[in-house]
């Protein structure tokens, strides 16, 4: 058997008799400190002393670390229980200080009671309250009637019930929470707050509301001293007519600014626009959103939408003068126009949407740029060029005309033969749209050519044209070329189809991209590579409030009563307080109702 060194030995004696004594310290009774006048009065308060102040200073009792002033105290030594009223002042070492018109203090339960103008304050915070409980030997305090916190910079926070936890500053707030400071004003059910940080944290349907926002979300966290946060859980930003959701979102008051993570939707309620991702940055103050991974924004009209796709796009400026840049593999979709590019930018001021290929891959050969030129379709046709530009009509919102620069190039399949392509080419394209938004006019300038398969009323071929001229006019109906006028004509051969030479059959930079044309919205997302999101951290669930009159001390509450020299017909002192439901025991037959509620001061 091994033996146990006399040193440890000594050591585990010191230990477990700091541990009695400190516990003996708390136990012990109640002392008086002071007290200018000391009366008995065994008719109305059995078993009491009845200590009064006098003109120098206020009654003070003491028990342990703890000490309390009073103008008139009500002392029962053998149940060590002190009754304190008039400008009741208790001190708790050097950090916890409680102001109220009377206190109640059990030295067997070390639990204090203290109503009327209740304030608690310690190095970082003050309590204010009706009512309230403080025990000492939890180091916690609570209210359930309603109160304030007040904390400096971070502001005050109000609830319906409140426990206070003193060794980690921390407060769990029930019921009609609300904070509010120059910065904020936050509104929660249920509410975690550090006094000595400022972090609070929401749990259940919550708001966040600045001069310039409004957050709200079912679980989240706000830094009242750096006036950051996140939000998760249903979480929506509000502001400036836009609506900001996202699994994930984070926000700074400082900067205006806040980004979003995960399946993000962005509303902006002027505009009529709704955009997609799941990553987005939005600045305030720039009324700027940059949103990225599967970026979609849609321009929501009453029948028709149009949905614009790219690797990033950037919407910057306020509602009448808003610029939209879609940079990447930009995709444009609505049901009679569908578009490509290597970017796509649209002004919301003047009306001009222009697909372009940018120069940094122009120069440095990518083949994007060199072989899949910006394009347009618009029913049968597709039309490519260096650049493309369409222009709406502002004041009707509808599409008015477009205009191809450089290397203009339209193609539509002749339907009735296999490989057969009407192709017009030139240095320049201007058209004009319909009412609905089919190409009704169209002018080719500059070195125009042009393939046409000619058919009569019943759609039998007459032959293949094929013609070079200065330029090219034509009229559409429904689709179909009604009017075709060449203007400079240099070169036109009619061919019969059998007669037509193979190697004519399409001009140089014949490039038919069918394959590329979206013809739904999820046609704007098949070329794009498999996105994997990042997984979310967040916030631990919400933990549900300890109870403060928990088993423990419960227990103490019902020992002290059993110890008690109170005859069984009189109240138990220790659970005066106590809520009805929470008591052991009926409560008995109460001989003094006097007892029940703080008495004047004489």
């Amino acid at each position: 058997m091994n033996s146990i060194q006399p040193k440890y030995l000594l050591l585990f004696f010191i230990l477990i008799t700091a541990v009695q004594l400190s516990a003996a310290q708390e136990q012990k009774k109640i002392e008086i400190k002071y007290a200018g006048r000391l009366n008995v009065d065994e008719a109305n308060y059995p078993g009491a002393r009845i200590l009064t102040r006098d003109a120098s200073q206020q009654v003070h009792v003491a028990q342990g670390s703890i000490d309390i002033w009073c103008d008139k105290a009500i002392y029962y030594g053998g149940e060590n229980f002190v009754e304190a009223y008039g400008n009741v002042f208790a001190k708790q070492g050097d950090t916890i200080n409680l102001r109220s018109k009377y206190i109640e203090y059990s030295g067997k339960t070390q639990l204090a009671f203290a109503s009327g103008d209740v304030v608690l304050t310690d190095p970082t915070s003050e309590i204010q309250t009706d009512t309230l409980y403080f025990d000492r030997a939890k180091q916690q305090s609570y209210y359930q009637s309603g109160g304030k916190v007040v904390k400096d910079s971070s502001g005050t926070i109000t609830s319906r019930v409140g426990t206070y936890y003193m060794e980690t500053k921390k407060y769990k707030f029930q019921n009609n929470v609300v904070l509010v400071n120059d910065e904020a004003t936050i509104k929660s059910n249920f509410f975690d707050y550090y006094s000595d940080t400022g972090h609070a944290y929401v749990f259940g349907p919550s708001t966040i509301t600045t001069p310039d926002s409004k957050t709200y979300c079912e679980k989240g966290f706000y830094d009242t001293e750096l006036k950051i946060g996140y939000a998760m859980k249903k979480a929506k930003i509000y502001y400036n007519n836009k609506i900001i959701e996202g699994d994930s979102l984070y926000f700074d008051n400082n900067r205006s600014f806040a980004s979003s993570t995960n399946n993000i939707k962005v509303t902006d309620t002027i505009n009529n626009t709704i955009a997609k991702g799941h990553y987005a940055e939005i600045y305030k103050a720039k009324d700027s959103l940059f949103i990225t991974k599967r970026a979609l924004v849609i321009t929501v009209q009453e029948k028709d939408s149009i949905y614009l796709h790219a690797d990033k796009i950037m919407v910057t400026g306020k509602p009448d003068h808003r610029i939209t840049k879609a940079y990447y593999n930009a995709k444009l979709f609505k049901s009679d126009i569908s578009a490509k590019a290597d970017s796509i930018i649209s002004n919301q001021e003047t009306g001009l949407t222009e697909l372009i290929n940018l120069e940094r891959f122009s120069s440095g050969g990518d083949a994007f740029s060199t072989k899949k030129r910006p394009i347009l379709w618009n029913l049968e046709n597709q039309m490519t060029g260096d650049t493309i530009h369409l222009i709406s009509n502002q004041e009707v919102k509808k599409l008015d005309s477009l205009v191809v620069y450089d290397n203009a190039f339209v193609i539509a399949k002749d339907t009735l033969t296999e490989d057969g392509y009407n192709q017009i080419k030139g240095l320049k394209l201007i058209g004009l749209f319909d009412e609905d938004n089919r190409l009704k006019d169209v002018y080719i300038n500059k070195n125009a050519e042009s393939i046409f398969y000619s058919r009569n009323e019943e759609q039998e071929l007459i032959g293949i044209d094929k013609s070079k001229s200065g330029s090219i006019e034509m009229e559409f109906a429904d689709g179909e070329i009604q009017k075709y006028t060449r203007f400079n004509n240099i070169d036109a051969t009619l061919y019969k189809e059998t007669e037509f030479p193979e190697k004519e059959k399409y001009f140089k930079g014949f490039d038919w991209r069918e394959d590329e044309r979206p013809k739904s919205v999820a046609d704007l997302f098949k070329d794009d590579p498999p996105l994997e999101l990042p997984k979310i951290k967040g916030l631990d669930d919400y933990v549900p409030q300890d109870d403060f009159f928990d088993e423990a001390l419960l227990d103490r509450i019902q020992k002290a009563d059993d110890e008690s020299n109170t005859p069984d017909d009189e109240e138990q002192k220790a659970s005066r307080h106590i809520p009805d439901s929470l008591k052991t025991k009926p409560a008995p037959v109460k001989k003094s109702p006097q007892k029940l509620k703080p008495k004047p001061v004489k």
